[in-house]
């Protein structure tokens, strides 16, 4: 099964490649083009979209690795169903802005979905003991899915981040499974998943040629959070590990939702005052502060997450220790500081 997932990888990777210049091609051709405005950190008018060659590879390989026995009926119906859902409202809100409760609706009905199909919000676990919500799981389940699609959404904003997020989630997560127990059908994925999004974030680095768009930035949440699911369904640390890996997405966006909510502004509305989008406007550089946030994942991030899946009773500790530099990292920077006050 191996020799399957590293070649299904290494073909995931091609196509991811090949399609996005074909989507890339398209969208010059057709005027698809994100054109800069005030709340933009770009300055170009660039191809938007490309996150259709994620979720269409990602799905391709999905089938592949159930017809091999590598992934599990539940796990694919999971990620199919609720990621189609969902790549398919963003690709109408970047076609036409569709209204927010829309795009909710669609979100937590995916969550929902997935949620259904992995038989809930699975155990979790705080030091010795072992926690299970039952019924209210699906919705605490569905709200924490629909928060992380809009998540990456939201922190999509300047070029190559979070395509290279993804990466380092997905294949943070499969290494961690040397050291925990872990599904192999979510480590089978997640490896080729990661590699769907390598393919994509060669066209995306700085200076991206091409933007992935609601219809990647969604899908790529989506999958993230329900593989992480999937994979805490046999071992309730699972879920603390993969939130570790993700913290540098996590505090940015809370942190700034904080500060907006404070500031009584639209939460939904468009805005530029991630503490990524600051640090582009100081540094003047996209690359220096997505190289900074894979340098925070793999210095930073990785270790703690590999401490927590090797001392399980420590797992929900290690999230606040983690976090902690990182919130007062992410302040510092400028999260949720209006870009005119800077």
């Amino acid at each position: 099964m191996m020799r399957d997932v590293a070649l299904t990888s290494l073909a995931a990777f091609v196509l991811a490649l090949v399609l996005t210049a074909v989507v890339r091609k398209h969208a010059v051709a057709h005027g698809v083009l994100d054109i800069p405005n005030d709340r933009s950190s770009h300055r170009v008018p660039t191809p938007r979209g490309g996150g259709i060659a994620i979720a269409m590879v990602t799905v391709a390989a999905s089938i592949f690795l159930l017809w091999r026995g590598a992934l599990d009926l539940q796990l694919f119906l999971a990620l199919t169903g609720g990621g189609i859902v969902v790549a398919f409202i963003g690709y109408l809100d970047d076609r036409s802005p569709l209204s927010a409760r829309i795009r909710l609706a669609a979100h937590l009905a995916a969550a929902l979905w997935a949620l259904g199909c992995l038989g809930g919000l699975p155990p979790m676990r705080f030091g010795d003991h072992i926690v299970s919500l039952g019924w209210a799981g699906y919705v605490v389940g569905a709200l924490g899915i629909a928060w992380t699609v809009n998540l990456f959404n939201f922190m999509d904003g300047i070029d190559g981040i979070a395509a290279s997020e993804a990466v380092c989630i997905a294949w943070g997560a499969v290494l961690l499974a040397l050291v925990m127990e872990q599904s192999v059908a979510v480590s089978a994925m997640a490896m080729v998943f990661g590699a769907v999004c390598c393919g994509f974030v060669l066209w995306n680095w700085p200076p991206a040629k091409i933007f992935m768009g609601d219809v990647g930035s969604g899908y790529v949440g989506y999958v993230l959070v329900v593989l992480a699911l999937g994979a805490a369904r046999g071992n309730p640390t699972v879920l603390a590990v993969w939130v570790i890996l993700g913290g540098v997405f996590f505090c940015d966006a809370f942190i700034t939702l904080m500060c907006r909510l404070v500031r009584g502004e639209r939460i939904y509305q468009a805005h530029r005052s991630h503490a990524y989008q600051c640090l582009a406007r100081r540094w003047g550089n996209h690359r220096a502060v997505t190289l900074a946030v894979v340098c925070v994942n793999l210095f930073w991030l990785l270790p703690c997450a590999w401490l927590a899946a090797a001392r399980p009773e420590l797992a929900a500790w290690m999230v606040l220790i983690a976090f902690l530099p990182l919130a007062f990292a992410t302040s510092l920077a400028g999260a949720g500081r209006r870009a005119d006050r800077e």
